[in-house]
């Protein structure tokens, strides 16, 4: 049998070549198909990290296999089967769109190649392969940015664990910077507030105005997660840059999953509340993901509708998250760009030519340093 090295490592690092930096665009994950096939090894990644559901492993397993999994992939698959296009899921088209669009805009910032990379902290493509297609390229040096504007230690805490997985398998390890969270950056609110005027246009506002973000058990907030900050700072500094009055506006949550009490006021009673009591319109946004999904598009998009129409309300206008807009891509590639301050040479001080003659320099040295041991790998620290 073959024996495997206990390090991933790359003995045939391509020393002539300028290093580029490289982007992990991290998003949650969705499954392969629209089918109770799909979805149930979805399901069990999702719902078996420990992060997600934080209970005893002994207690919530049992519950995971027997209760959960037999059951509940055939009802998903119903319900993503409401939002799948013919490229597939949503989630994972917009946000490889997002980093299309963040690498065309820092290369045309900086001299200094950039590489992207979409990792799923569930599903596919996984995490791992998106790092490891980074370090195939030759980054070092790796940003990760998670498309979760509001920290919460299921979603950027869950992706930094699986990154730092990863990466305990490296036999060279990269530099690594992190972005925990983007929740009151200028150029995000400034886009989502951009949104809402467009949905707007001549009308003006609705009644009220909903900011609905994904829902987390009120014991996580209670043991200390900042999510529920960030959700109320990023609703705050929404409505100030949309000129809305106290009264004209609220936070909800959404998504709940469990008996356990979560974050209020929960989204779907919220609207149905309102029309009872006679609000006749409701605008609602979703600023915690960065990319339309099952969560929004169905759930918020298609039920929360129902029940506010239901309840005898007349006008709902769902906005759609930013996606791929221009100015959603521009804030992440500013957020990014802050971030690789001495990492990234900028265009205009960038000198290619003498960037490309230092590789191939190193590159010699690397050669005639293997020469001396044609049976060992030789890597560029040691000849730069």
């Amino acid at each position: 049998m073959e024996k495997r090295d206990l390090y991933l490592g790359r003995p045939d690092f391509p020393h002539g070549q300028v290093r580029p930096v490289g982007i992990l665009i991290a998003n949650l994950g969705t499954p392969d198909a629209a089918t109770a096939a799909a979805l149930r090894p979805y399901l069990r990644e999702f719902l078996s990290d420990p992060r997600v559901i934080e209970l005893p492993r002994w207690k919530w397993l049992p519950i995971l296999h027997l209760f959960v999994l037999p059951f509940r992939p055939k009802r998903s698959a119903r319900l993503y089967a409401n939002v799948w296009t013919d490229e597939g899921s949503p989630l994972l088209v917009y946000s490889r769109r997002i980093a299309e669009g963040v690498e065309k805009r820092l290369q045309s910032q900086f001299g200094t190649p950039i590489r992207t990379a979409v990792g799923m902290r569930y599903g596919n493509p996984p995490i791992g392969s998106a790092l490891r297609r980074l370090g195939d390229a030759g980054c070092d040096r790796i940003l990760v940015l998670p498309l979760f504007p509001q920290y919460f230690s299921g979603t950027t805490g869950s992706v930094f664990d699986a990154v730092m997985a990863e990466l305990r398998q490296w036999r060279w390890v990269p530099e690594l910077r992190t972005i925990a969270s983007y929740h009151d950056d200028d150029g995000y609110i400034d886009a989502l507030a951009s949104s809402l005027r467009d949905t707007w246009g001549d009308q003006g506002p609705a009644e009220k105005v909903i900011f609905s973000f994904h829902g987390i058990p009120l014991r996580y907030f209670l043991n200390g997660d900042p999510y529920f900050c960030h959700c109320q700072k990023t609703g705050r500094l929404l409505a100030d840059r949309l000129g809305l009055p106290d009264g004209r506006w609220m936070v909800t949550f959404q998504s709940l999953f469990g008996r356990e009490e979560w974050l209020k006021p929960y989204t779907d009673l919220t609207v149905e509340a309102l029309a009872h009591d006679g609000v006749q319109s409701v605008d609602v946004i979703c600023p915690g993901f960065a990319a339309d999904c099952l969560e929004t598009i169905d759930e918020v998009g298609r039920e929360a509708r129902e029940s506010f129409e239901h309840a005898g309300g007349k006008q709902f206008r769902f906005v759609a998250c930013l996606n791929d807009r221009a100015d959603h891509i521009e804030a992440l590639t500013d957020l990014a760009a802050g971030h690789l301050a001495g990492w990234a040479e900028p265009a205009s001080s960038y000198n290619a030519s003498a960037a490309q003659a230092r590789a191939a320099e190193i590159q010699e040295l690397a050669e005639a340093a293997r020469s001396n041991y044609p049976s060992k790998a030789v890597n560029a620290e040691y000849v730069e």
